[in-house]
């Protein structure tokens, strides 16, 4: 099976790649499309890891350049508490998209690993967008793993992110230092 992999950054993709590949996905290709990862410096450094990963592992990576911040902060600016929805929808729907355009039978996303992100939400959202391009979604719980591949990660050598990747996660992130300003 063709699969296309949404991938929001490299230690995302260390346990989701070993998993799919020991489940016998043996043709997955990496797709980046972060229009919510800011600033610009992070967005760089993010990628510039995933493409040095995806070169380590023999994994193909496409890259959709879309930076995105003008269409990401119009998107959410009214609803910040709110972003993810939009967050998911947008980059769920490129990856579908993309699938479906170029061949591939599915689609998932390293989102699934971590259990700091909606799961709910993006099952609902991922199917909606497998429907609307009629692609196949592939759905696994990665979650058992996210410290399992942020260790892989860290021996790899992996530039390790701070927050998810939107400045409203950065400032969470922050929280309780800006309180005590």
């Amino acid at each position: 099976m063709k699969l296309l992999l949404h991938t929001c950054c490299a230690p995302c993709s260390t346990y989701v790649v070993d998993k799919l590949r020991k489940d016998g996905f043996d043709d997955i290709t990496a797709y980046w499309y972060n229009i919510n990862i800011h600033p610009f410096t992070e967005y760089k450094a993010r990628l510039d890891t995933l493409k040095m990963y995806a070169e380590m592992i023999n994994m193909p990576l496409v890259v959709n350049h879309n930076y995105g911040i003008r269409e990401f902060t119009k998107a959410v600016i009214d609803n910040i508490d709110g972003r993810c929805v939009f967050c998911y929808e947008s980059r769920l729907e490129e990856t579908a998209k993309y699938a479906k355009e170029n061949g591939y039978d599915a689609f998932t996303t390293t989102l699934l690993v971590s259990p700091y992100q909606n799961h709910e939400l993006i099952i609902a959202v991922a199917k909606k967008m497998a429907e609307k391009y009629g692609v196949e979604f592939v759905y696994q719980d990665f979650r058992e793993g996210f410290r399992i591949g942020q260790q892989m990660a860290r021996d790899a050598g992996l530039y390790m992110q701070k927050y998810c990747g939107c400045i409203y996660s950065e400032e969470d992130r922050y929280k309780k230092q800006i309180e005590k300003i």
